[in-house]
């Protein structure tokens, strides 16, 4: 039998090559004389990674009748390790074969991690299926070569399948499964390797605690991390550099500061990874301080400091520290590349593409992605087409690139000619569909995908969420745990806003109980989200509870507790929670003062508003945009000198948009002034003709003076333009189900036991003084019949079953989808009183407070 069918018998599939004929199966004899000086020469020509050279020797020794052993194979297979040479490693493989040695587990092993160091997995893999025995050396071998090469699955399951077969692992082993883990976000599977590790006793070795410090990392558990971190008697530059990148991944780069500061020696990989994590986190003036006190810079220092300025919009600076760099490599060229392209200089973004000594596919895929982002997708689509080669991340490229100018049928077409599709490219498109309004398209390939990871199911539940689905979002999150598919901290900052706009508390705490289980709290885009959806749910107290817990309060905490105090009126505390900032020495953003401005505005503190509006620019530079001025007109308006607060509007260097011209038609239904309010609302028929909200305002107005009239020119006016009239809705969540509510809604099991408490309710407010207010009734009808639309407006309709349903004494909380009206504003506050309780109700502008027949609005919303 010739060797090649040798070969195939032993291996079928196998792709490993033979021996030349020379190496043909000859009777053997014992060594000769000269067997061991061949021998001896073998082994230093193999040390010097002299691997053509040793396969002649290995010939010489076959044709002089020389049995090459355990001794002669062992070099010849590290040599290839070392080297890397996979074809003349199949070639001695192939002598092992030919020759009928019976190689040892050792050898067997290392022919194992040859294959594996040459990245020919597959023969890898052969070699260990053949072996009769395994030990911890071959099996740590396959798993660490199947994580390195991007098959952490794999390398998982061979773990467990080690495991099965009762070969313990050591910490090489345990080294090797744990970038899987991490590479995998696979939490639950690193917290039963790490019980293993502990079993086993490996728990203080250096290499396995700075590898279960990396992979808590990657999965975003940073306390896990630091948990470790602390117990560990010895650590590595790994270790710290570890915990450095974990504390700046989830914006609390103060500790990762205090972590690179304390490290006993730093490596380049440290410097790098600090001065990435300051310009993830925005703070460059702290980068380049980093930057320039490094002992010495390669090219990634460079490149990641042109990346940071770039990203930040200091493009020119970014340009600069390009030109200085002593070296270049195509990630210099392409990140800045990417940075003009970034701030709108595609010109220039052209002038370097032309000017690359060698422009390779990712040059190419950058200037593809440079055109799209600047909207200029012929451009992309002539050079998509010049390209010499094109891979799969261009064809991603293109098809982003029409996705993010709305071209969604284009990018259909080529999605539909791609000649292979990954990930990406999938949910690219279901990004695209999403984001157009296309939801049921989004899920149609969501459905269609060949494999879903938890990026695609974030992709399509915040597709859902930001087309108003919310129920079909929380529902999709759910589906999750049967698909196999554990959240991540993009999941639980995606879906959390769900519940926070259901109102859905009870779910939202049962989610928050998930994400500490999952060690997701630490990072800030997480915590941001939970202090947001306590907030919007109207438990102000847990959402503070929550931020007063957390180790490193960066500023977008900060903002976001800020807007929760503001937007449940109270301004004060947000003023408070202002000045306890600026002592901690958190400077704040544009953000916050949008926060603090809305506080000041909910709570009618117009004097301390004017303050911060001043102070914005004075001692922050922040110079105001649209948010801030929208914030001053509402400030303004309380007041009461509305034709002032026009004044201040014709002033503003920014042109006013339908938020501010819709805050002063709010001001003029509060004060009654028909005509700034037909005005105003003109202004905004010519920004936005479509949105029902203005027309019902202006009516409003007409209809409190009685003009009647006007009232129906403005309802024929909505006719003409095809305006419809957003249906009122409330929703109430009871018992961990949300209950929605529609004005004179009987849809609902209990809707008789609600109408009848309704007008008992209603008779005993009468009775304490209520009078409904028919003006809020848009129509000229009888009065009788204007009190009956009011009584069953749906958000009494949602009070009621929530006071039938909720224990007495707790609070009621509702939302309402449009803003709250006066009558049923007034009648909330009488309800209130007669029942006990406090009712929360959230509207589209702020949350009011009812308790003792008392809003904390002051009447003004």
């Amino acid at each position: 039998m010739s060797t090649t069918h040798v070969i195939q018998k032993l291996t079928k599939t196998s792709q490993i090559q033979t021996l030349p004929p020379k190496f043909k199966n000859t009777r053997r004899t014992q060594a000769n004389v000269d067997s061991f000086t061949l021998i001896k020469n073998l082994k230093t020509i193999c040390k010097q990674g002299q691997m053509k050279e040793a396969i002649s020797i290995l010939q010489v020794m076959d044709h002089q009748g020389i049995l090459a052993d355990y001794p002669s194979y062992v070099p010849l297979v590290q040599g290839c390790i070392n080297t890397k040479s996979v074809a003349e490693g199949k070639l001695i493989h192939s002598h092992i074969i030919e020759t009928g040695f019976k190689p040892d587990i050792a050898l067997e092993t290392k022919l194992v991690i040859m294959y594996a160091k040459c990245r020919t997995l597959a023969d890898a893999r052969r070699v260990m299926e053949q072996m009769p025995e395994r030990d911890a050396v071959s099996w740590s071998a396959m798993i660490a070569a199947s994580a390195k090469q991007g098959q952490s699955k794999e390398a998982l399951e061979l773990f467990y399948q080690m495991q099965k077969t009762g070969v313990r692992p050591d910490q090489f082993t345990f080294a090797s499964v744990l970038p899987a883990c991490g590479n995998l976000v696979a939490l639950e599977h690193g917290r039963e390797v790490h019980g293993a590790i502990i079993v086993g006793g490996f728990g203080f070795d250096v290499v396995v605690g700075s590898a279960l410090v990396d992979m808590y990392v990657k999965n975003h558990s940073v306390e896990d991390a630091r948990k470790v971190f602390d117990r560990m008697p010895e650590r590595n530059v790994f270790s710290w550099t570890a915990m450095i990148v974990g504390y700046g991944q989830i914006g609390r780069v103060g500790e990762a500061a205090e972590f690179f500061q304390k490290m006993p020696e730093r490596d380049m990989t440290a410097w790098n990874v600090m001065i990435a994590g300051y310009a993830r986190n925005g703070q460059l003036r702290e980068a380049m301080r980093l930057f320039r006190d490094m002992p010495e810079r390669n090219v990634v220092s460079w490149t990641a400091m042109v990346t940071a300025y770039a990203e930040g919009g200091l493009v020119e600076e970014a340009m600069e520290l390009f030109q200085e760099m002593p070296e270049k490599n195509k990630f210099s060229w392409t990140a800045m590349i990417s940075g003009f392209a970034q701030n709108r200089q595609i010109d220039k973004a052209v002038e370097l593409f032309e000017k690359m000594p060698e422009r390779d596919l990712v040059a190419w895929n950058a200037m593809i992605a440079a055109y799209a982002q600047n909207g200029q997708v012929d451009e992309a689509r002539d050079l998509f087409e010049k390209m010499p080669e094109r891979d799969l991340v261009s064809w991603n490229a293109m098809i982003a690139g029409y996705v993010r100018n709305r071209c969604i049928d284009e990018a259909l077409k080529l999605f539909e000619n791609m000649p292979r599709r990954d990930l990406v490219s999938w949910n690219t498109m279901i990004a695209g569909y999403a984001q157009d309004g296309f939801v049921d398209e989004a899920l149609r390939l969501f459905e269609k995908m060949p494999r879903r990871v938890v990026v695609s199911w974030n992709i399509m539940i915040a597709g859902y969420a930001q087309n108003g689905h919310f129920d079909e979002t929380l529902k999709l999150f759910r589906e999750m745990p049967s698909a196999g598919v554990k959240p991540d901290a993009v999941t639980f900052s995606t879906v959390l806003p769900a519940f926070a706009n259901l109102s859905a508390l009870q779910q939202g705490k049962e989610v928050h109980e998930e994400i500490l289980r999952s060690g997701f709290q630490s990072n800030v885009f997480v915590a941001s989200a939970l202090i947001d959806m306590y907030a919007k749910c109207g438990s102000i107290e847990d959402a503070r509870n929550l931020f007063d817990s957390m180790h490193e309060q960066s500023v977008v905490l900060w903002n976001v507790i800020i807007k929760g105090y503001g937007m449940h009126g109270y301004g004060k505390e947000a003023i408070q929670l202002f000045e306890q900032m600026e002592h901690a020495n958190i400077k704040p953003d544009s953000v916050t003062f949008v926060g603090i401005l809305s506080a000041c505005c909910h709570a009618g503190l117009v004097d301390d508003g004017q303050k911060y509006f001043h102070r914005m620019t004075r001692d922050y530079g922040i110079i105001p945009v649209i948010e801030h001025y929208c914030c001053m007109v509402d400030l303004l308006s309380r007041a009461g000198h509305l034709d002032a607060v026009l004044d201040f509007i014709n002033k503003m260097p920014i042109k006013p948009d339908t938020a501010v011209w819709g805050s002063l038609l709010g001001a003029c239904r509060v004060y009654n002034n028909i005509k700034l309010g037909k005005y105003v609302a003109e202004r905004l028929f010519e920004l936005d003709s479509k949105n029902s909200a203005h027309y019902v305002l202006l009516s409003n107005i007409y209809a409190t003076s009685g003009k009647w009239d006007d009232t129906e020119m403005v309802r024929k006016l909505m006719t003409e333009r095809k305006v419809k009239k957003t249906p009122g809705r409330s929703w109430i969540e009871v018992d961990n189900k949300v209950h929605t509510f529609l004005v004179g809604d009987k849809s609902h099991v209990q809707t008789e036991k609600i109408y009848e408490f309704l007008e008992i309710l209603s008779g005993k407010m009468k009775e304490a003084g209520y009078v409904p207010d028919r003006n809020f009734v848009l129509h000229d009808v009888e009065e009788e019949q204007k009190e009956h639309f009011l009584n069953y407006h749906s958000e009494k309709l949602a009070i009621a079953f929530g006071i039938l349903n909720t224990p007495v004494g707790s609070p009621v909380r509702i939302v309402k989808n449009l803003r709250v009206c006066g009558d049923c504003h007034s009648a909330t506050k009488f309800i209130s009183n007669l029942v006990g309780r406090e009712i929360v109700v959230r509207d589209t502008n702020r949350f009011h407070h009812f308790k003792d027949g008392q809003c904390s609005c002051r009447d003004y919303w």
